[in-house]
């Protein structure tokens, strides 16, 4: 039965922010759907606890380090890389890790990256056998250097529609919250996921003129500048493989069903690019590339992943039979970190909370190692609401925001463990009321607060905040 959104006003009426809100409904169905095919029965299971009942633990997901052997190199090892990381090249159409000592297009404003340091070693992660169908992704240890002029930091940041961002008056609102709290950055969609774009894009005419159609900003690097010169770290959400802009004007690109041609749509109503597809890449590529031009701290990769589909047999992804599902994203996000890192610019990407539990990549592409070891920092949308009843033993995964957090975040620190070279974990939280839901909790200052309580406990001390509305006049309390 389909869940009703609470609307929007109608000057933010847009598809950007409804969306991901709306999908939580959607991901607990996925949640629901993975019990039932026994694919993640082990964290699943559903238990009827009393409030103030402690979750059962988790079935550890991959085996201890001390159990296996180091795995061989893999398929996906880089083509040229700094010791003393291995070189074996993959075949000619994956896309691999390059740490440039040097950068030869920084922009006007980059100085040259220096040459990274040694790369750690890590003798639990060496020992990890990974499962079978995710052994040929790239494991090694990757260079992640800090770069000049945009030093790594903790932040606190609260996401922003292009719409938001673009509004004077609604920018000025977030700003006040930025000033009166602990907040100190703000991630905003340069790239939304209805597929159109904050800013005239050079990328877009090239790739996909119609995405230029209702772009709101004529200038984003004096945009950038502006929220730098505050000392905000800035961060650019680029939704990537959901994008109905794109698949509609490049039907011959898209995800589409084999039996008539016709584009896929998830139950959103969106079509989708294919991740398999080389100009499609090199589009999201582009878009990236142009916003660390124009300044940003930090490209966010968002939706990048495959949809979710219970019958791949049904569906043409446009692949040539070379790569996985998971070999494809990891595979997209080191060529977006051999793009980017001439430019400063610090990877990101989000996935699923979920994916930290799960023994594979949820039919959708992210495996938890592969994606952190191809970014800087790794962003698990950890919202409650997204959680199906009885998952880590919680009846109602809504009503428990801090045991939810924190047991989910247990499990993201589990698995970084097996990495020589993991990703920072910034995970996100929610800031909204999943009034769709039969049973839910009014998410306000005491909600969001017992979620960074915690990740305090758990280590983490840097978040993103997840509120569709962007209204977070009243929740500035929690970030103080």
């Amino acid at each position: 039965m389909a869940r009703s959104v609470e609307p929007l006003p109608a000057d933010r009426r847009r598809l950007g922010g409804v969306d991901r809100v709306k999908r939580a409904a959607l991901f607990r169905g996925l949640t629901a759907t993975l019990v039932g095919l026994g694919l993640a029965a082990s964290l699943l299971a559903p238990s009827a606890l009393a409030a103030k009942a402690k979750p059962k633990a988790v079935t550890p997901l991959l085996p201890r380090p001390t159990e296996t052997a180091a795995p061989a190199t893999p398929a996906l090892a880089p083509a040229v890389a700094p010791k003393p990381a291995p070189a074996n090249p993959g075949p000619a159409r994956q896309t691999v890790p390059v740490a440039p000592a040097t950068a030869s297009n920084a922009g006007p404003t980059r100085q040259a990256a220096p040459t990274p340091p040694a790369l750690p070693t890590n003798a639990a992660a060496s020992a990890v056998k990974f499962p079978e169908a995710f052994a040929k992704l790239y494991y090694q240890p990757t260079p992640k250097p800090e770069y000049p002029g945009n030093p790594r930091r903790e932040v606190r940041g609260l996401y922003l529609t292009l719409y938001t961002a673009s509004s004077s008056k609604s920018l000025n609102e977030v700003l006040q919250v930025v000033d009166g709290t602990a907040i100190n950055a703000l991630v905003i969609d340069v790239k939304d996921d209805a597929g159109n774009l904050i800013h005239h894009s050079a990328a877009a005419e090239k790739y996909n003129p119609k995405a230029n159609d209702k772009a709101p900003l004529k200038d984003l690097a004096a945009f950038v500048k502006r929220l730098r010169d505050r000392k905000i770290y800035t961060i650019a959400r680029v939704v990537t493989f959901k994008d109905p802009v794109y698949a509609e004007t490049h039907h011959e690109r898209a995800i589409v069903y084999r039996q008539n041609g016709k584009l896929f749509r998830s139950r959103d109503g969106l079509a989708w690019g294919s991740p398999y597809d080389p100009e499609y890449r090199a589009y999201n590529l582009a878009v990236a590339k142009e916003a660390a031009l124009a300044g940003f701290n930090e490209i966010q990769f968002d939706y990048v992943r495959f949809p979710e589909i219970a019958k791949d047999s049904a569906i043409n992804y446009r692949d040539r039979g070379r790569q996985t599902k998971s070999q494809s994203i990891q595979s997209f996000l080191f060529e977006a970190r051999r793009e980017l890192s001439p430019l400063h610019v610090y990877l990101s990407a989000d996935v699923f909370g979920l994916i930290s539990a799960t023994r594979d990549d949820m039919r959708i592409g992210q495996y938890w190692e592969a994606i952190s070891n191809a970014t800087d920092f790794i962003s698990p949308m950890a919202y409650p609401s997204h959680y199906a009843p009885g998952t880590y033993g919680l009846s109602v995964p809504d009503l428990y925001p801090y045991e939810l957090m924190s047991r989910t975040t247990r499990d993201a620190l589990k698995r970084n463990r097996n990495l020589a070279t993991p990703a920072a974990i910034r995970p996100w939280i929610q800031a909204f009321t999943a009034k769709w839901l039969r049973k839910y909790r009014h998410y306000g200052v005491p909600e969001i607060k017992a979620q960074i309580k915690a990740l305090k406990e758990n280590g983490l001390t840097s978040y993103l905040v997840w509120n569709p509305n962007n209204r977070y006049g009243d929740q500035a309390a929690a970030f103080k």
